[in-house]
């Protein structure tokens, strides 16, 4: 009988270190590392190239149903493209990121995006971050974290990677919009941020993005989803 592709979920809010300690993990593991994030960024992206409302169900349904999103999975880092063009560079703008928020809530955007995501774990194993990763895209995945972290480590770890101009970009803005994102998250209808019920919640506030990583490898052993020596996937 074929062994299912091991599937690990990061889920978190912004700023709470999912991307980097998701990469750290899938390079020890050998695994496909994919950030759920980067194809709702690429979907806001294309609905304010176009000048709408991110709000508009009508329009923005219209929109994402011409985009094809692809996310590239060779050596080095993944590169998102958006109908054959890469816009890697351009998606971690506060612009797009407040856009994602709202396009991912609604159904039409879900509904595609939810189907790519999938599409990863497909023929190999992965280590997928993001928001509902655990709860909505993977519920059966074998092994299912979530961090936090407290607002003012969150604020200041999003600022060190913001692409505004340093002059406009300050701890206590920065905090401001992730507490907007994260509002946005909570209350939407569909797919909410929560923790999986069998999710395990790590704090990461006073920890090293590899401290995290030796945790997840633990708890991985642990459930003998990796060799002892935490290099691969059985």
């Amino acid at each position: 009988m074929m062994q299912e592709p091991l599937v690990i979920t990061i889920d978190g809010p912004a700023g709470a270190g999912k991307s980097t300690v998701a990469q750290m993990l899938a390079a020890r593991l050998g695994l496909m590392y994919v950030d759920s994030g980067a194809t709702y960024r690429a979907a806001a992206l294309k609905v304010l190239e176009a000048g709408i409302d991110p709000n508009d169900t009508v329009a923005v349904g219209r929109v994402i149903g011409a985009t094809n999103v692809q996310v590239t999975t060779g050596e080095g880092e993944p590169h998102v493209l958006v109908n054959g063009d890469d816009v890697t560079a351009l998606l971690r703008t506060p612009e797009v990121t407040l856009a994602a928020a709202q396009v991912s809530r609604l159904p039409e955007v879900r509904v595609k995006l939810i189907e790519l995501q999938r599409a990863f774990a497909r023929d190999r194993g992965v280590v997928m971050e993001g928001r509902d990763i655990g709860t909505v895209v993977f519920p059966q995945a074998q092994l299912k974290i979530f961090l936090k972290a407290d607002m003012e480590e969150r604020a200041r770890r999003r600022l060190k990677q913001d692409s505004r101009d340093s002059s406009k970009a300050t701890l206590e803005r920065t905090a401001y919009e992730i507490g907007r994102r994260d509002q946005l998250d909570a209350e939407r209808k569909i797919s909410p941020l929560m923790p999986a019920p069998d999710a395990v919640e790590i704090d990461s506030t006073y920890l090293l993005a590899d401290q995290v990583v030796e945790q997840i490898l633990e708890l991985a052993r642990n459930r003998q989803l990796v060799c002892d020596e935490g290099k691969k996937a059985l």
